[in-house]
C-alpha cells in the first residue's frame, strides 16, 4: 500500500531523486532496447514497471504535498515538477507500446539516434534536479537545464530530418510512414517533456535566487 512506500521521515528530495531515478533507469533501457531492436511483451512489461515504479513515487510526493505545511519551495512548483518527470516515463512507455502493437522488428538508425539523444536529456533532467538539494549547485542546475535546452533543439532538427526521409523513402507503404510518423514524433515530444522539466526547474531556481 502506498503508506508503505512513504518513508516515516519524508524528504521531498529524496522522493525527487528517486522518482527521476526511475526516469533515468528507464531511458538506458529504451536505448538498449532500440539498439536490440526487439520489440516484444516482456521489453513492454519491463518498461510498464518502470512506469508504476514512477506512479508510485509522484502519487507519494502528491499524497505528502497535501499533508505538509512547509515545503522546500513553491507547491505550485513541486506539483510540476512531479507531474513532468511522472511524463517522461509515460511517454517512453507510450513508444515502446506502439513499437510492440505495430509490430516493429530490427533496428531502426533514426530511432537509435533519437534514443541517444532522450538519454542524454533525461541525464541533463537528473543532474539538474539533483542539484537543486544545494542551493550552490545552482550553476550546475542551470547549466544542465541549458543542455536539455539544446538537445531539445536538435529532437526538432532530427524529426524533421527524418520525417522528410520517411515520406520520401516509404511513399508506396502509407501504413509504414503512419506508423514511424508517430513514433519519430512521439519521441520527438519526449523531448519537449524533459524541456517542460527544465522549464519547471529555472523557475525554481529564479524564485530561490
Amino acid at each position: 500500500m502506498l503508506f508503505n512506500f512513504i518513508p516515516q521521515e519524508f524528504n521531498f528530495f529524496d522522493m525527487f531523486e528517486r522518482q527521476v531515478g526511475y526516469a533515468v533507469e528507464a531511458s538506458d533501457y529504451f536505448s538498449d532496447l532500440v539498439k536490440g531492436g526487439k520489440f516484444d511483451e516482456a521489453a513492454l512489461k519491463r518498461i510498464q514497471i518502470l512506469e508504476h515504479q514512477g506512479d508510485d513515487c509522484a502519487h507519494a510526493i502528491i499524497e505528502q504535498l497535501n499533508k505538509t505545511f512547509i515545503t522546500p519551495f513553491d507547491r505550485e512548483d513541486i506539483y510540476a515538477l512531479t507531474k513532468e518527470i511522472d511524463d517522461i516515463i509515460d511517454m517512453m512507455n507510450t513508444i515502446v507500446n506502439r513499437l510492440v502493437v505495430y509490430k516493429i522488428s530490427g533496428v531502426d538508425k533514426n530511432l537509435v539516434e533519437f534514443s541517444r539523444v532522450i538519454k542524454d536529456s533525461v541525464s541533463g533532467i537528473s543532474a539538474a534536479v539533483k542539484a537543486l538539494r544545494n542551493s550552490k549547485k545552482s550553476k550546475v542546475a542551470l547549466e544542465s537545464c541549458v543542455e536539455v535546452h539544446r538537445l531539445e533543439n536538435v529532437g526538432d532538427a532530427m524529426r524533421d530530418k527524418v520525417l522528410a526521409e520517411l515520406f520520401e523513402t516509404q511513399k508506396n507503404d502509407p501504413i509504414a510512414v503512419i506508423k514511424w510518423k508517430e513514433i519519430y514524433e512521439d519521441s520527438e515530444t519526449l523531448l519537449d517533456i524533459c524541456e517542460d522539466v527544465a522549464h519547471v526547474v529555472e523557475s525554481i531556481l529564479v524564485k530561490q535566487a
